[in-house]
């Protein structure tokens, strides 16, 4: 086996662990501010927990609440400013994936203020970033796990990650407590998110050993929530919040290893064009990415539906369901996102079989009307 494993955060998790281990935060210095959206942070208990931690060790904050859900870099490269304005040494991201993801990308303007909001994607700076500290607040992203942030370019409204050992967190405090304020739409649209995770990474073609226990792990804990959903619409208990976090956060390290295959790319149109959330878009076209990866690696779809309890038909009936999205695109859109692709594109490589930016296209024509 070949692995080459870069993991330098630290991860804190447990009921209270951000009360009980607040202490850590001492070694990265008496500033920092704090990244969230409007309202998770808020809502979930979380931002009251962080600040009442750094009140008491001395900490002083300020919060920066502007990050919108699919960040933009302009809106991350202004909360660097508001970093470097009021001396902050570290970034407080709290939040769903969005404002990890965001704090990522934060840490690195912070301490570079030459940057651009697009020369993020250059992946060239003279200054380390600022040490990162994340609380989520939802069940999918896996962001607290990963040196993945995935950012909206602010030129062209175009997703596109950035990855390396600058985007990892130093301490991520992994509390599912924080996540039983979500509402059943993004409760079920992050699981999918999680699940879209560990499926594009048990089958891609850089796979390896431990990324597949990761994945195989997720799936497990992801079973009995998925199809729960599609037999009711109520929200998981504590322990069904407890499993579905673990599950997001196994997810985070399978990608974490191998990065995802076409669904992601894909869904990635969906979210910018069509406001689709983005567990919902990963996972239109899990279907497709399913069928084609049982063809090329029929062993270990076998497994998969093992561990998820089930059988092909009912996983894609429950993804159908779950995943259902009202998108009508003209033939010339779907002939035109094929364009986007025209140079080579990881996650299609990493797809197993033959996939390309045509393959795409013809997926994409199932969301043209007649």
């Amino acid at each position: 086996m070949n692995l080459n494993l870069y993991m330098p955060v630290r991860i804190i998790s447990g009921r209270g662990c951000l009360k009980e281990n607040a202490d850590v935060l001492k070694q990265f210095g008496d500033q920092c501010l704090i990244v969230t959206g409007g309202h998770s942070a808020k809502e979930s208990g979380a931002l009251r927990d962080a600040t009442e931690n750094l009140e008491r060790l001395g900490i002083s904050y300020e919060i920066f609440d502007g990050i919108t859900q699919n960040p933009y870099t302009e809106d991350c490269r202004r909360a660097g400013e508001a970093a470097r304005k009021c001396g902050a040494q570290f970034i407080f991201g709290i939040g769903g994936g969005s404002p990890l993801d965001a704090s990522k990308a934060v840490a690195i303007y912070a301490a570079n203020p030459e940057l651009t909001a697009a020369d993020i994607y250059l992946r060239q700076y003279n200054n380390a970033p600022l040490p990162v500290v994340l609380v989520g607040t939802t069940a999918g992203t896996g962001s607290e796990v990963t040196g993945v942030a995935v950012l909206t370019n602010s030129e062209n409204g175009m997703k596109k990650s950035i990855s390396g050992a600058d985007c990892y967190a130093a301490v991520s405090f992994c509390d599912a407590a924080y996540t039983a304020s979500m509402p059943y739409s993004v409760t079920v649209s992050t699981a999918l998110d999680a699940f879209s995770h560990a499926a594009e990474s048990y089958f891609s073609s850089v796979s390896n050993e431990m990324s597949e226990l990761y994945a195989e792990k997720a799936f497990a804990l992801l079973k009995d929530g998925l199809f729960g959903f599609t037999r009711n619409r109520n929200l998981p208990d504590e322990n069904g919040r407890e499993t579905l976090y673990r599950a997001s956060l196994f997810a985070g390290l399978a990608l974490n290893i191998t990065g995802t295959c076409f669904p992601h790319t894909m869904g990635y149109i969906l979210t910018e064009d069509f406001a689709i959330p983005h567990g919902r878009a990963c996972a239109a076209f899990l279907p497709d990415f399913l069928m084609i990866a049982e063809n090329a690696c029929p062993e270990k779809a076998k497994k998969l539906y093992e561990l998820m309890g089930t059988n092909r038909n009912e996983l894609l009936s429950m993804l159908g369901t779950l995943a259902a999205v009202d998108v009508a695109m003209t033939r010339e859109q779907a002939e035109n996102y094929g364009k986007r692709w025209t140079s080579p594109v990881k996650n299609f490589s990493r797809t197993p079989g033959h996939f390309t930016a045509e393959t795409a296209v013809s997926i994409l024509l199932k969301f043209v009307k007649d």
